[in-house]
């Protein structure tokens, strides 16, 4: 199972996101992943992400994505990765492919 995780801020994500991301703003809630499983779960609104299943993060153009899977490694998920094109190059490709 992997799990899109969309680190844009709650602003950003709701004027576009990449279908069955979830957001997790890290600049907003960089404590987000440190946070017990039930507090994420009322802050954010949906369960913590486990550490076995492959998070993918992605922002606006790669920056912030990095820096959240830095720390998802250093809170000890063990299958991290970046989708370093992120929001700009997902809306560029699905752009040129409805044309």
């Amino acid at each position: 199972d992997k799990l899109l995780i969309d680190v844009r801020e709650p602003s950003e994500y709701a004027a576009g996101a990449i279908p069955g991301a979830i957001n997790l703003p890290i600049t907003s809630a960089p404590e987000a992943l440190c946070l017990p499983e039930d507090e994420f779960e009322d802050r954010f609104g949906f369960e913590k992400p486990k550490k076995d299943v492959e998070v993918v993060f992605y922002c606006k153009a790669g920056v912030r994505s990095a820096a959240a899977a830095k720390l998802a490694v250093q809170q000890g998920y063990e299958k991290v990765a970046e989708y370093p094109g992120s929001w700009v190059e997902w809306v560029k490709k699905t752009n040129e492919s409805a044309s």
